[in-house]
């Protein structure tokens, strides 16, 4: 059998990011040595209510820890307009059962790396704070740390403004950081993940497939009010592109690319800035995920459903 890839999850839950944490954990492919969760999408309170949440529901007892509550430098916006007001809007309130870590977002990190015999992929699917902090104050654990696999930017166009996409327009600073931390980097953006839609006859199957099914089919309700505003003829499902790449990594088709994070401009703030055709000379820095293969993609997250369904009954 493949040993799974060791891998640390930091999201901001999020309806995507709930799907995200349902792929990694139904994929049979990751071992995820735990969870931590940044205030983005809601809250720093609501984000870490809904991983738990959502952790419950699937019966995963992994560690789970609060990270920042506020970006480093700026004062906190959320995506209450897509999300809802608790950032997990739609499905019945469902208390989480799973008890949270007595550990902060930022010792999980760090004592999880220094301790790692092998390195950890980090998969972070919303602003990146939490990562930034780790690695500005603990500069050791890039030696333990074998790639990050992120959902944030776009190197064409946002959706937060013209110019940026959400996760990185939250903390652009942070965002710099990491893009300048000299880590191996694939960056699966709005380019990729605008493209990653699941149809509302695959939501209509999941939600025959049992109670986690139909767990996703609540979310896919709310969240699909938002995309259908804006013209989409599904959703998108941003944060689980970002945790497939780590596994089946050819689900996307990447350029290797400079990239730069613009943290002063006044319509740019929060953009990362994609030298697609190689104007700066400077050394290429990020893998920039560009296409994707959807119907694999939806293939994994049917079969991971169909995994988790299986081991509850069980």
């Amino acid at each position: 059998m493949t040993k799974r890839i060791p891998v640390l999850m930091d999201c901001d839950p999020g309806h995507d990011d709930a799907v995200a944490l349902m792929l990694a954990f139904g994929c049979g492919r990751l071992d995820i040595l735990g969870v931590t969760t940044v205030a983005g999408n809601g809250t720093c309170a609501n984000t870490y209510r809904n991983a738990l949440r959502v952790m419950s529901v699937i019966g995963k007892d992994v560690e789970v820890a609060k990270g920042a509550d506020k970006p480093i430098l700026r004062p906190l916006v959320t995506a209450a307009q897509v999300h809802g007001k608790s950032g997990l809007d739609g499905p019945a309130a469902r208390e989480p059962t799973l008890k949270g870590s007595s550990r902060s977002a930022f010792d999980l990190i760090t004592q999880t790396l220094i301790a790692s015999q092998d390195k950890v992929t980090l998969i972070p699917t919303g602003p990146l704070t939490n990562v930034a902090i780790a690695l500005l104050a603990r500069p050791e654990i890039k030696d333990s740390i074998a790639r990050i696999v992120l959902m944030g930017g776009a190197a064409r166009t946002g959706n937060w403004t013209p110019s940026a996409e959400f996760n990185v327009a939250v903390d652009p600073e942070a965002a710099r950081v990491v893009f300048e931390s000299g880590i191996d980097i694939t960056m699966i953006g709005l380019d990729v993940t605008h493209k990653a839609l699941i149809f509302p006859d695959e939501v209509q199957r999941l939600r025959e497939m049992g109670p986690i099914g139909a767990f996703v089919g609540e979310l896919m309700d709310f969240y699909s009010v938002f995309y259908r505003s804006k013209g989409f003829p599904g959703n998108p499902i941003h944060d689980a592109l970002a945790v497939a790449a780590v596994f089946e990594p050819d689900i996307v088709t990447t350029r290797r690319l400079h990239v730069d994070v613009e943290t002063r401009g006044e319509f740019t703030l929060g953009r990362t800035v994609v030298d697609l055709d190689g104007v700066t000379c400077k050394s290429p820095n990020v893998d920039i995920a560009l296409e994707v293969d959807r119907e694999r993609f939806i293939t994994l997250l049917f079969d991971a459903v169909a995994a988790l369904q299986k081991a509850e009954r069980h």
